[in-house]
């Protein structure tokens, strides 16, 4: 039996998951990254590989310690993975968008994939049938919204999503709701349909903790897999 962890630290959450045999078991959320809190993980599941993707500055020694319990990978510009990444600076590409685009194109090789990653700020990424990774955009997440209308004005609140709320506002509250999350919506249907105008045989995923309060609202029918940046670094680790 072979065990995998791949660890996904993002901005505000910090995640791993557990692959035997390529089968994604279980998925938990870490209270930190101190190295007490990563052993404890290592010696229960004791894995013969770990792949770490990191957008954040994460504590330094939990490399050292997964790299001596484990074959460890840490995911960056060098890693070998399955899809070319003809853009400007390799360097540069988030870990978390090279992985969903690797996972994407795994599981859906044969089509053009466009892969929309919900997090602190909305990435789609576009990686064609011939497994480049061509690029693609970034625009502000749900939560970096809803502050920002707290943090650029001066009488308007900070207000929690919620996925019941009228189109047409009856107070502050449902209008900064139906403002922010319609309006992502809608940004996310204008941008399927400008790839579709340009891409045949696109294939759209979504990957997030928050694709539920939009595909309510989205015109288009897309695949959601909250767990598809995983399966991604179960790939790459694979290659590494």
């Amino acid at each position: 039996m072979s065990t995998t962890l791949c660890f996904d630290f993002g901005n505000t959450r910090l995640k791993f998951a557990v692959f035997t045999n390529g089968e994604l078991k279980i998925v938990h959320l870490l209270k930190d990254d101190q190295v007490e809190t990563i052993r404890a993980s290592v010696e229960k599941y004791q894995p013969d590989r770990t792949i770490l993707s990191s957008v954040i500055e994460h504590n330094p020694e939990l490399e050292t310690l997964l790299a001596a319990e484990s074959h460890f990978h840490k995911l960056n510009h060098h890693s070998r993975v399955p899809v070319s990444t003809p853009v400007g600076k390799p360097e540069t590409i988030g870990a978390d968008r090279l992985a969903l685009v690797v996972a994407a194109n795994h599981y859906y090789p044969e089509f053009n994939n466009l892969v929309i990653g919900l997090g602190s700020a909305i990435t789609y990424n576009y990686v064609n049938r011939f497994r480049q990774f061509v690029g693609g955009s970034i625009s502000p997440g749900m939560e970096m919204r809803f502050k920002s209308l707290e943090l650029f004005t001066a009488r308007l609140p900070l207000v929690e999503p919620h996925w019941n709320f009228p189109l047409i506002g009856y107070d502050t509250k449902t209008n900064i709701q139906s403002g922010v999350i319609i309006g992502m919506a809608k940004e996310i249907d204008g941008v399927i349909e400008a790839y579709e105008e340009r891409y045949e045989k696109l294939n759209v995923m979504m990957s997030g903790g928050d694709a539920h309060y939009f595909i309510p609202f989205l015109k288009k029918r897309i695949t959601t897999d909250p767990d598809l940046i995983f399966k991604g670094l179960y790939v790459i680790s694979e290659c590494n």
